[in-house]
């Protein structure tokens, strides 16, 4: 049993290393962004995880379903799910274009770009509305460019970064009709968020065909441990749980990949590379 953990361990490790040296090759990140502090959800799916993990160990003895369970309740509830994460893209999109519309309604009675910046903070969307707070707190010691664009990496969005550059540019060069660019950007940020809005409704037959290939491998797997141990024996072997990982491995990267199919990639920042 020991060797055969070890082993396991071991392609693991090499499985991973496959994977890093992939998306090194491909310019890629592996790893969701880092958290600005540790959520209580994430906590609770790492304890789920070691609980099954350690519930699989003692009915299969098989430390690959194991690890591959562990897994499994922390990645499965990230590549079935995706609405919340949608909605939350989409209210952040009409935000920034409710914002900009509020500075493009203000700008003619404020006393310039900087007034009117401070006006909407009160009445700033909610998706935004810190990030908004932050920024009007800034300009009492900060340039408004360099405010602005502090503003757009912690909006952290294409959409912020258009906006954020036409008011930068009317801050330095004057820009003579800035309620029109702003009304502009912000019917844009509005196409943006419909735009997003039919491409998640266009992928809704991938993302069920996601879920429900994956209720039934879980449910196959299940009732094999249940109901027929006897064909599973094989499994138990040192070489049946390499191929056992070797299977474990190939459809991680298909749900992976099944999962990218279901995403709306966002497009470069630029503003934030910009900043000195």
């Amino acid at each position: 049993m020991v060797s055969a953990l070890l082993v396991a361990l071991l392609g693991a490790t090499a499985g991973l290393g496959v994977v890093l040296v992939l998306a090194a090759a491909r310019g890629t990140s592996v790893l969701p962004p880092r958290p600005t502090a540790a959520s209580p959800g994430s906590a609770g799916r790492g304890l789920a995880a070691l609980a099954v993990g350690a519930v699989v160990q003692i009915v299969t003895g098989w430390p690959v379903a194991a690890l591959a369970a562990a897994v499994a309740v922390v990645a499965l509830p990230h590549v079935l799910g995706g609405a919340a994460r949608h909605r939350s893209e989409v209210a952040r999109v009409e935000a920034v274009a409710a914002w900009t519309e509020q500075l493009r309604d203000t700008i003619a009675a404020a006393n310039g770009l900087e007034h009117a910046i401070a006006a909407s903070a009160e009445v700033a969307p909610a998706p935004i509305a810190a990030e908004v707070g932050r920024l009007v707190a800034r300009l009492d010691y900060e340039r408004l460019p360099d405010a602005l664009r502090s503003f757009a990496d912690e909006v952290d969005h294409p959409a912020a970064d258009f906006v954020v550059a036409g008011l930068i540019v009317a801050s330095e060069r004057q820009a003579r009709d800035l309620a029109s660019m702003l009304g502009q950007l912000a019917g844009c940020a509005r196409d943006e968020a419909q735009m997003r809005s039919r491409v998640w409704a266009g992928r809704a037959r991938t993302r069920t065909s996601v879920r429900v290939i994956t209720g039934a491998v879980l449910l196959f797997a299940i009732g094999l441990v249940l109901f027929d141990r006897a064909y599973l024996e094989p499994y138990g072997s040192f070489g049946g749980q390499a191929m056992l990982g070797l299977v474990v491995v190939i459809f991680a990267a298909a749900f992976v990949a099944m999962d990218r199919m279901g995403r709306i990639e966002p497009p470069e920042r630029f503003v934030g590379r910009s900043r000195t």
